[in-house]
């Protein structure tokens, strides 16, 4: 039985998987001088990272609001501060209807794409797995443009999360099955799989676009699919947040069977895990995250690409603490680049989707150069 293995194996130093393609999906990240700061430092830091950026996302915009009177705000709506306010209305409306719920979505889209993009790498096993790069974003969008095109409600307001649920779920599953030949999946199967489908499916949502009888609408859809937070209101937040705490806590009630994956499907089957069942349903899981996060905000890519790989140098593999870190870092991250969205240009607005990826893709290519090196060492041992 599952409960009498032992614990699950955490390498230091994951090979370089010849079944699996990359480096251990992530879990080789755990280089020498990890762990070099203890955990409960780490989720301290991050909280009070998370704190301050929410403070300084909802200080920022073109009406600026001094930070003190931001926490003043805050604390008085919340019922923590009895005291007379001393600022005007609009100063609190702009604060608490317009940027907090901005803010609360970047945070909660940062940390379940970070999530998402861990829980990827360890469940195929590559170190370049995410939602972006393996298309499951753009199956989301291209959905979430259907129901958008063609007017479709049957869900209700759900109608939209639903499709694009349907649209990740069926994308992760053809990429997979595209990429793994022989019982075996490369990095670079994988990705190119993920590209290509991306690229099929980018082109027939803006056919659907051109085509569609809502062609008026096209301009503000194809803004929303570059990413963004801009238009969510507090109605809207709780289908992404309950989405994001019910993907968090199943990934980390699973962690030991995604420690048991980094050792490869071999080892995780004798040690008791039913590899294929678990696969499954993890992909259906992060499907469905992946899709409330499209809907909510368009495909934000990268952050599930970046954020596993930079936690895992400070906590090492394990994803008892990578999953609950990855998604402090992931808020933190998107906060900071919704705040350089709307003022790197002001009064324009770039879409976050266009900063993460001008952050992400150097990243990524850093990677596929490192990874690309560890092959050749191993080959040449």
């Amino acid at each position: 039985m599952t409960a009498a293995a032992p614990a699950a194996p955490v390498p230091r130093s994951a090979p370089a998987d010849r079944d699996g393609g990359g480096s251990g999906g992530g879990g080789g990240d755990s280089e020498p001088g990890a762990r070099r700061v203890p955990f409960a430092v780490v989720l301290v830091v991050l909280g009070a990272a998370l704190v301050l950026s929410a403070v300084a996302g909802m200080a920022v915009g073109s009406v600026r609001v001094p930070p003190g009177e931001v926490w003043g705000i805050v604390t008085h709506a919340l019922g923590l501060d009895r005291s007379e306010p001393a600022w005007s209305r609009a100063r609190e409306t702009i604060v608490l209807d317009v940027r907090a719920p901005r803010v609360l979505l970047g945070a909660v889209t940062g940390a379940g794409l970070a999530v998402v993009g861990a829980a990827m790498q360890a469940l195929v096993r590559n170190p370049l797995a995410e939602p972006y790069l393996l298309g499951v974003s753009s199956g989301a969008s291209l959905g979430a443009v259907a129901v958008i095109v063609f007017g479709v409600s049957l869900f209700g307001p759900l109608s939209l999360s639903a499709a694009a649920f349907a649209g990740a779920l069926l994308t992760l599953l053809l990429v997979y099955t595209t990429a793994r030949t022989g019982g075996r999946i490369t990095s670079m199967r994988l990705v190119l799989s993920g590209v290509a489908f991306a690229a099929v499916l980018t082109a027939v949502m803006e056919l659907l676009l051109l085509t569609g009888e809502r062609g008026n609408e096209a301009r503000a859809v194809l803004a929303w699919t570059m990413g963004g937070l801009g238009g969510v209101r507090w109605g809207t937040l709780w289908l992404p947040g309950a989405a994001v705490l019910l993907g968090v806590g199943i990934l980390l009630v699973r962690a030991r069977s995604l420690n048991l994956l980094l050792a490869g499907e071999e080892s995780a089957t004798t040690l008791g895990l039913d590899v294929a069942r678990f696969r499954a349903r993890m992909f259906v899981l992060l499907s469905l995250v992946t899709g409330v996060l499209v809907a909510a905000a368009g495909p934000i890519g990268f952050v599930g690409l970046i954020m596993p790989h930079i936690v895992r140098l400070f906590v090492g593999g394990d994803h008892r603490r990578v999953l609950p870190t990855a998604a402090l870092a992931g808020a933190v991250f998107l906060i900071w680049c919704d705040v350089a969205a709307r003022t790197v240009a002001a009064p324009m607005e770039i879409p976050v989707g266009v900063l993460t990826a001008l952050c992400g893709g150097p990243f990524f290519l850093w990677l596929l150069r490192r990874d690309g090196r560890r092959d050749d060492e191993g080959a040449a041992g």
